[in-house]
């Protein structure tokens, strides 16, 4: 890494170490401190050189390490000290990881920085639940939204453009308000028929998955008892996870020994 002050903004991916970018595994290697979030798993923390520090600025429901402006100065106060700075964030970095607002804060104090992509849950969590964003007839589009409420106000979805049967909606962070998301969703015309899949800890040994309908979504995921972080996936689509079920096929066949070694 270059002596100039400068912070990585580096996604983490979903969970499985092995879906890390080339670069981020090298950054992680090269870092000083390593500034961390509550979704990073510790096979992926496991690749950061003994000696660094690490720092964890974790978010969860009711419990925060650390609000979004503690984040935002210390990322600076690392780099002005000469730190080699990995600000690492699950998934992708500028996939509802408030990267950008931590990016435009290092822009506003004079601070270098770099975005390394990473691979984002929806993408990731939904190819191991055997479920494709997009298929010829099934679904020409998909529509990434966040189900996390904003200081316990209600949710800022337009809900007519999102149900749409033509597409596929991904819900992030939405296990808390999934009664409001399918009611909603059911009311803006999306059949309670729709298939529908919850996924928890996805990419992961620990991962779940849940195949039902939105109209029966609330009341799968609580008697299952899922619990954060969970991915929703609605719409078509989800109709082929049984049939595209490679995850599920690989541990039963023993193909999944890496997985478990790592994980």
């Amino acid at each position: 890494m270059s002596c100039t002050p400068c912070v990585y903004l580096v996604g983490a991916g979903p969970g499985d170490p092995e879906l890390l970018t080339v670069k981020a595994q090298r950054l992680l290697q090269e870092a000083d401190v390593v500034v961390y979030d509550r979704l990073v798993s510790p096979e992926v923390l496991a690749i950061v050189s003994q000696g660094v520090a690490r720092i964890c600025v974790g978010k969860g429901p009711g419990n925060h390490s650390a609000n979004q402006q503690e984040i935002n100065r210390l990322l600076v106060t690392l780099a002005r000290h000469g730190r080699h700075v990995v600000r690492l964030k699950g998934g992708d970095p500028f996939v509802f990881g408030r990267g950008s607002e931590e990016a435009r804060h290092l822009v506003r104090h004079g601070i270098a920085f770099e975005v390394v992509p990473g691979v984002t849950a929806a993408t990731a969590c939904a190819a191991y639940a055997g479920i494709p964003l997009t298929h010829r007839g099934l679904a020409t589009g998909v529509h990434f939204v966040t189900g996390h409420r904003h200081n316990n106000e209600p949710l800022d979805i337009a809900w007519n453009k999102l149900a749409d049967p033509q597409s596929t909606i991904v819900v992030y962070m939405g296990l808390a308000n999934v009664d409001e998301i399918c009611t909603a969703l059911i009311a803006a015309g999306l059949p309670g028929t729709t298939p529908a899949a919850a996924i928890e800890n996805g990419t992961t040994a620990a991962q779940r998955r849940c195949i039902t309908m939105l109209a029966e979504l609330p009341a799968s995921v609580t008697a299952q008892h899922f619990a954060p972080p969970v991915l929703f996936v609605i719409g078509k689509v989800v109709a082929l996870a049984r049939e595209l079920d490679w995850f599920s096929m690989a541990e039963v066949v023993g193909l999944r020994a890496d997985v478990r070694r790592g994980l």
